[in-house]
């Protein structure tokens, strides 16, 4: 299954490259439209690969309090973060990721970064469980988003310096909004079923108010522990 994903991933890269020649050298107007629907779908199929924060998105929703539209804006904020945080580097710091460019276009600068913070988060949600202090902050969930879309998006680099070279950044800028659909899909899916999931476990238990407790506490320290699990292991490759 990952190598059909990696596949049609390649394959949409490659036409997506096409138009962005092509747009360079006829400045046809009409193939930006085209590039919308590729990108949505591109970036929908890249986010099942490894990545995107998937593993930390869900961790995080399964043991916080968020309904299904507060799981699926942390999952736009995360996409957006992630696509936008690209955009950004190709546009002014191209050097964050010159030596890694050659093997996935990574930032190693700020994804330490992200990783390192991620790690505080959950240890802090980690320890407020222990603590039994279960007040969640309100922006709680936006700073795991932003901290974990820090990761800039590998193809959306390559995509926004290809038009770049070809001077269409128009053609990168249309191409890496439609990313932030995809991926913000993927991700939304991932976060509901990460609510559906805390909400079937708690309603097996609602009706003894001590195991609620109990099993609500479990999930907000096992959120906090695979944050950091994930996060260090990241950190650490």
């Amino acid at each position: 299954m990952m190598d059909l994903l990696v596949a049609w991933q390649r394959w949409i890269y490659e036409g997506v490259r096409s138009s962005i020649l092509e747009f360079g050298q006829s400045s046809d107007v009409w193939l930006l439209p085209g590039m919308i629907g590729t990108g949505i779908v591109f970036g929908a199929i890249h986010a099942l690969t490894p990545g995107h924060g998937k593993s930390i998105l869900a961790s995080y929703v399964a043991g916080s309090e968020n309904g299904f539209m507060r799981a699926l804006s942390l999952s736009t904020v995360l996409a957006a973060t992630h696509v936008v945080t690209a955009v950004l580097i190709a546009f002014f710091a191209a050097h964050l990721m010159e030596r890694s460019f050659v093997g996935g276009g990574r930032a190693p600068a700020l994804e330490v970064l992200s990783r390192a913070i991620l790690v505080a988060i959950g240890l802090w949600l980690l320890v407020r469980a222990v603590r039994a202090t279960r007040r969640e902050g309100r922006h709680e969930g936006i700073g795991v988003a932003l901290t974990t879309g820090l990761v800039p998006c590998p193809l959306t680099l390559f995509v926004v310096v290809a038009a770049l070279s070809q001077g269409v950044p128009e053609a990168g800028l249309v191409f890496a909004g439609s990313m932030v659909i995809g991926i913000a899909l993927t991700l939304g899916l991932v976060a509901v079923a990460a609510v559906v999931g805390r909400r079937t476990i708690l309603q097996t238990v609602s009706g003894n108010g001590d195991a609620f407790a109990t099993v609500s506490r479990l999930l907000d320290a096992a959120a906090g522990l695979l944050i950091v699990l994930f996060a260090s292991r990241d950190l650490l490759q």
